[in-house]
C-alpha cells in the first residue's frame, strides 16, 4: 500500500516561525492568482446538495475504490498492493472559476498521493506505486508527498511547487486544500494554510476537465467538498459595491455590519443573506 517517503530532505513547514521570511515569497505569488478568486472566496460556500452533485463519481472510478453511501463527499480505497487507483469527479468543468476542498490526511497519503484534475480520456489504474495522475497528456496533477508537479509525466520530469523551493525540499501539505480551476484563463492553482501558491499549470483552457485524485494508502479516505464556482460574465455593479465595503471593513469585522447605519435589506445583501 505504499511507504513512507525516506527521509534527508529538508522539510518545509509555513507553520513554523523558522520559515516565516517564505512568506515574503507567498505575498509574491499572490499577484499571479485569478483576478476573481478573492470574490468566490468570500462568498457563502456551495450548499450541501451542490456539494453532492460536484463530488466523487461512483461511476468513474478504479475498481478499487468505493464512493461511501453514508457519505458521499468521501472514497475509500480498499488495501491492495502495488496498484494506484483514481477516481474523478461528477462534474466537468469547461468555463468559469471553480475551487475545491480535499482532505487527505498527512497519515494516509504513502509514497504517492496526487491531487488535480483529468480529461475523461485519462486512466484510472495502473499496476504499482505511480504518480498516476500527470502520467499522461490528459491529466494534470500534484504529488503532495514530493511537491511536484506532473503532466505527461512519461516524456517529462516534475517540476517542483510551490516554485520557491528548491528541488530538493518538501512542502508540508497539511490535512486538507484548496485546488483552484480557471477554465476561463486556462489555469490550474492550489491554496494551502490560506496561502495561494502560485499557477501550477497553463494552458487548460478549451477542455474539458474533472477533479481526480489517485492513490495508494489502503483504506485511506478522501473528501472533496466544492467551495463554489464564479461564471465568465461580468458582475454587476451591486456585487462590486458589495465586495467593496466587505473589503474595507475586513473579515475580522464583518460580523459588525448589523451596527452600520443602513436599511435592514442592505445589511443583509452585504452579508449574502
Amino acid at each position: 500500500m505504499g511507504q513512507k517517503v525516506p527521509g534527508g530532505i529538508k522539510t518545509i513547514d509555513m507553520r513554523d516561525p523558522a520559515f516565516s521570511p517564505l512568506k515574503l515569497e507567498l505575498q509574491a505569488l499572490s499577484h499571479t492568482k485569478p483576478s476573481r478568486l478573492d470574490l468566490l472566496l468570500d462568498i457563502p460556500p456551495a450548499t450541501a446538495d451542490i456539494q453532492v452533485q460536484h463530488s466523487w463519481n461512483n461511476d468513474d472510478r478504479s475498481l478499487n475504490i468505493f464512493v461511501k453511501d453514508d457519505n458521499k463527499l468521501v472514497f475509500h480505497r480498499h488495501p491492495v498492493a502495488q496498484s494506484t487507483d483514481a477516481i474523478r469527479g461528477r462534474v466537468g468543468y469547461t468555463r468559469g472559476l471553480h475551487v475545491w476542498e480535499i482532505s487527505w490526511a498527512m497519515r494516509q497519503r504513502g509514497t504517492h498521493a496526487v491531487v488535480g484534475v483529468a480529461s475523461s480520456d485519462a486512466p484510472l489504474h495502473s499496476v504499482g506505486y505511480t504518480d498516476l495522475v500527470g502520467s499522461n497528456a490528459d491529466s494534470w496533477g500534484w504529488d503532495l508527498c514530493r511537491s511536484k508537479l506532473y503532466h505527461d509525466g512519461k516524456n517529462h520530469p516534475g517540476k517542483t511547487y510551490p516554485a520557491f523551493l528548491e528541488p530538493d525540499d518538501t512542502f508540508i501539505i497539511p490535512d486538507s486544500l484548496l485546488v483552484v480551476l480557471d477554465m476561463d484563463e486556462g489555469t490550474l492553482g492550489y491554496i494551502v494554510d490560506g496561502h495561494y501558491l502560485g499557477v501550477a499549470f497553463r494552458g487548460l483552457k478549451g477542455r474539458k476537465l474533472y477533479p481526480v485524485v489517485s492513490a495508494v494508502w489502503g483504506h485511506c479516505e478522501i473528501r472533496i467538498r466544492y467551495i463554489n464556482g464564479l461564471d465568465p460574465e461580468p458582475l454587476s455593479l451591486m456585487d462590486l459595491c458589495r465586495r467593496s465595503v466587505r473589503v474595507a471593513l475586513g473579515r475580522e469585522r464583518l460580523g459588525e455590519i448589523h451596527r452600520l447605519p443602513l436599511p435592514a435589506s442592505l445589511k443583509n445583501y452585504l452579508l449574502y443573506q
